[in-house]
């Protein structure tokens, strides 16, 4: 059997930049089977602390170096294509997906500010990655200044937009380095770069223009905002941005020369425009239509659905028509931290026993915990938790909470807080899932993705606090596999992803189901969380935003005492 309009076997390769590495995979067009992948870990990982050469950050910043996605296609699409022992020529197309926002200022020829010797020791010539919150005071003048002009684009970002999107980082960038700012001549998303970086061309995604950086009913904000902004900020669309934007499935250009020697594959080779991680996932799984929500779970969780109307809905990150599949509203939401939650707990607070304990058995230690907080009853415990180690992206989006754990005492032990914090993250899928519906928008099922899925006791933890039934994507490389199904669409494979969709995707349906008698126990738990929720997190209390603002200040001193500062 063939692909639809072919008449021999072909394969398009989806290459999926995560927030350490990046995944190649070779996915056979007709079935959407994975026949071959591999994996590249970023060599610089996220600079957190320091540049590459020793130059201190400040708190809250989160840089990567573009060499590393350069190195994904020179290392993992070969090796892929080679685990696969698919010839190139039968590879017809190559899409991507990023995390995002994560963008970079570079030259007009696309070369990063970065990899030029005079600004490598300059923190803003960097990446910065989706989760780099040091932009939260110009996020926090974007939402008043938004909110003062009633800007008609606010309502359909919640009512705020997050230091994680594009222009709070680039005002950040021309307020705290303005000299490197009149040096940058384009202002990118790491999606739209590597695309320029494969066909030479530059090209601009319309979904990554929507959901990160404002992009409404065919335009972005005035330049009249900008300027109220910052004077120098008003022509930042004009002059370091406006470019053709083109919609998923289209095709942005063909293999350059170079590309096609870092790769493998033929001169020429199909290139999808770039896409969201998140929001590819969902056709992978065979989401198409309304009412289904999409949780792409890892270090945090993106939560994607599709509605047939508009609506505005409290805390979203955005909804933007034709944002996931054409002629329907895709809505995002997230939480930024879920398995970095769990991480977090296992690195830093975990005793000598339990490493003991898992050395002599053989396991990891997340295995372990899981394992000994599976023999517990819901609430058994006796914790609530907030998930807000990372800060809270929906419904509140506000990066200045932290995280919250009541109940302790002299007899809590680890597995009680790590089962409390996969319960908090529950809780906050729960409240988001809850202000759709109570904004119009339907959920009658979830479908998990993401690594998290294999963790048999999580999953049935959501099942029972959101009261839905759980399907799993049935695939390990689930943004991959979309982004090869919009490259098979932009080749021509299938006419659009409706029909990639209905040959292409993997999921295994309900494999999780509420227990009735837990879900009872759950929704009381539930109402605590909602009170802690509400109490520390709306309203005038304020007490994690004073506690943050004083550790920064208090580190600030810091490093002006002596230490390498983070801005120039």
């Amino acid at each position: 059997m063939t692909a639809p309009g072919l008449d021999r076997e072909t394969y398009s390769v989806g290459i999926d930049f995560g927030s350490e590495s990046g995944r190649a995979v070779i996915i056979r067009n007709r079935d959407g089977v994975s026949v071959g992948e591999a994996v590249t870990p970023y060599a610089h990982g996220v600079m957190d602390a320091e540049l590459p050469g020793g130059i201190r950050l400040g708190k809250e910043w989160a840089l990567q170096h573009p060499q590393d996605y350069l190195d994904v296609f020179q290392q993992a699409v070969p090796e892929a294509l080679r685990a696969s022992g698919v010839a190139a020529e039968a590879v017809v197309g190559l899409g991507i997906d990023f995390t995002a926002c994560t963008m970079l200022p570079t030259r007009a020829d696309g070369t990063p500010l970065c990899f030029l010797p005079e600004y490598e020791s300059r923190p803003h010539a960097w990446v910065k990655l989706w989760k780099h919150h040091a932009a939260q005071p110009q996020a926090d003048r974007i939402n008043a200044l938004a909110e003062e002009r009633g800007e008609p684009w606010l309502p359909r970002y919640g009512g705020k937009i997050s230091s994680e999107w594009f222009f709070a980082k680039s005002l950040q960038i021309l307020e705290e380095d303005p000299a490197l700012y009149a040096e940058a001549e384009r202002l990118i998303e790491a999606a739209d770069w590597v695309i320029w970086q494969l066909t030479g061309q530059e090209n601009r995604s319309a979904c990554l223009a929507g959901y990160k950086a404002q992009y409404q009913d065919g335009h972005f904000p005035s330049p009249d905002f900008f300027g109220a902004l910052n004077p120098e900020f008003a022509d930042v669309v004009q002059t370091r941005i406006q470019h053709p934007l083109s919609q998923l499935g289209e095709k942005a250009g063909g293999l350059s020369d170079q590309a096609a020697v870092w790769t493998g594959l033929k001169v020429g080779t199909p290139v999808a425009v770039a896409n969201i991680d998140a929001h590819v996932t969902l056709p992978a799984a065979g989401v198409v239509e309304s009412g289904r929500l999409v949780a792409i779970m890892g270090t945090s969780t993106c939560h994607v659905l599709i509605h047939d109307e508009l609506k505005e809905v409290p805390g979203m990150c955005g909804v933007v028509p034709g944002g996931v599949v054409p002629g329907l509203y895709g809505y995002e939401a997230g939480q930024s931290g879920v398995g970095d939650l769990f991480a977090w707990f296992v690195k830093n607070a975990v005793p000598p026993e339990y490493h003991q304990r898992a050395k002599s058995e053989g396991i990891g230690l997340h295995e372990l915990l899981e394992q000994d907080a599976s023999t517990q009853a819901p609430g058994e415990h006796g914790l609530v938790a907030l998930d807000w180690l990372n800060g809270n992206r929906s419904v509140l989006v506000d990066t200045n909470l932290s995280g919250l754990l009541v109940g302790l005492t002299l007899q809590t032990r680890a597995p009680d807080i790590y089962r409390a914090l996969i319960e908090a993250t529950a809780y906050g899928t729960r409240l988001i899932v809850e202000t759709f519906e109570e904004s119009g928008v339907p959920i009658h099922e979830l479908v998990i993705a993401g690594g998290l899925k294999r963790n048999r006791m999580l999953m049935q933890i959501y099942a029972d606090v959101t009261g839905r039934p759980l399907s799993i994507l049935d695939a390990e490389q689930g943004p991959a596999l979309g982004s090869a199904m919009y490259a098979a669409v932009a080749t021509g494979v299938y006419p659009d992803i409706f029909a990639a969709a209905a040959a292409m995707s993997q999921v295994k349906l309900n494999v999780y189901t509420p227990n009735p008698e837990a879900q009872a126990v759950y929704d009381e738990l539930y109402q605590e969380y909602r009170e802690l929720h509400d109490y520390f997190g709306r309203g005038t209390n304020r007490v994690m935003a004073r506690l943050k603002a004083r550790q920064q200040r208090l580190q600030a001193q810091r490093l002006e005492t002596g230490q390498e500062t983070a801005n120039v």
